[in-house]
């Protein structure tokens, strides 16, 4: 007694009223975990594989599941159970790519059995390459000259490859379509398998009687310079794209580009984040303590800043509109962050020691710890506060 089917949407694990989405969801899920490649060797892995194929092709095709719907699996008796596909199916000459193919390309990394090639007008290869700039280019913009080689069309065969006085053939292995389908057996049956003519890579013709400029290739590489136009506010990294000046089309097909990426020199001042630069100004105790004007250097130029008094160490001010240009408006332009940082001098001359000593003398009694040390051994001060005064200076 033949085994009884179960029902499709059970198999799937979906309701009936699921829709084209989830039943492809539903079927990727199952195909993973049940395909034979995942499980070499695994006779029940593959039925249920089997199974679940079965149930998404028909519940995938519209008429396929009205018909299932009304007469569930009455519908398909008699239409070549065994033939080499499912029960109830006859798969043989089927081309699953078509079936299944998105499904597998997904599951197996987006590598698919049919792959072939059109021969079709296909766009051209893209060129790389690279160009070193300074740091101000990078804000302000600037043209740079690049030399590249590219292939150029052979001007003894005008281009097709081909001896002077030939022209290309038609491919007799694919009859100029570019592409050759053949068949294959599987646990699905027969399966068709369409991939590039290995005869004329797609291109529909092959050449009997090549070039002896350009040895059939139909171009001749060439040394060429570009102006390369760096916009402003480019930044490290980016690439600038030169359309249509890389490599030739195939069959009629537009040229690739040119991509240039842009590599940025360091500034031995200046650090950039995006639109924003930042830098750090070393300023004197007495600017510090009693404000006064101090001379920053910035991409514009230099610029007078005014310290506030009493401004700490590693205090950040911001230079607005002293950044980088944005590179979709260059008028709109980041700001410039610099760090005040106080600077105290290692060695110091007997006249400005003696200015600082008087200085100290003259500051608030409550940090003048030289001043309470004095008055406190004056007036017979404890050990502890010998140690205390070692320890502060």
């Amino acid at each position: 007694m033949a085994e009884q089917k179960r029902d499709y949407y059970e198999v799937l694990g979906v309701d009936r009223n699921a829709d084209d989405a989830a039943l492809k969801k539903a079927y990727r899920v199952l195909a993973k975990k049940y395909h034979p490649d995942m499980n070499p060797g695994d006779a029940e892995a593959e039925k249920k594989f089997k199974e679940a194929s079965e149930a998404y092709a028909v519940l995938s095709d519209p008429e396929k599941r009205r018909q299932y719907d009304q007469f569930g699996h009455a519908a398909f008796d008699g239409t070549g159970a065994g033939a080499g596909g499912f029960g109830g199916f006859d798969f043989n000459g089927t081309d699953f790519t078509d079936m299944f193919g998105d499904l597998f390309g997904d599951l197996f990394g987006g590598a698919t059995r049919r792959g072939a090639a059109s021969n079709g007008p296909m766009k051209g290869s893209n060129v790389r390459t690279s160009v070193r700039i300074t740091f101000e280019d990078a804000i302000f913009g600037c043209e740079k000259e690049i030399e590249l080689t590219v292939k150029e069309e052979c001007k003894t065969c005008k281009g097709s490859g081909a001896k002077p006085g030939t022209s290309p053939v038609t491919c007799s292995k694919c009859g100029g379509k570019g592409q050759v389908v053949f068949s294959q057996q599987s646990f699905f049956g027969t399966v068709r398998n369409v991939q590039t003519c290995p005869d004329c890579q797609g291109r529909g013709k092959v050449i009997k009687e090549k070039c002896p400029d350009c040895r059939g290739t139909g171009y001749i590489p060439m040394k060429k310079r570009f102006a390369v136009d760096i916009p402003a506010g480019i930044d490290n990294g980016q690439c600038k794209r030169l359309s249509g000046q890389g490599e030739p089309g195939i069959n009629g097909g537009p040229r690739g580009d040119v991509l240039v990426e842009v590599i940025v020199g360091r500034h031995p001042i200046f650090q950039r984040q995006e639109t924003n630069i930042f830098s750090t100004v070393p300023i004197s105790f007495p600017i510090a303590a009693l404000g006064g004007e101090i001379v920053i250097d910035t991409v514009d130029g230099k610029v007078i800043y005014e310290v506030k008094p009493g401004t700490q160490t590693d205090t950040r001010i911001r230079l607005k509109g002293k950044g980088v240009p944005s590179l979709r408006n260059k008028e709109i332009r980041g700001d410039h962050y610099v760090t005040l940082v106080v600077q105290v001098p290692e060695k110091l001359p007997h006249e400005a020691k003696s200015l600082l000593e008087k200085y100290d003398e003259a500051y608030d009694d409550s940090l003048n710890f030289a001043k309470r040390f004095q008055e406190s051994k004056n007036k017979g001060g404890s050990e502890k506060d010998t140690k205390k005064k070692k320890k502060l200076f």
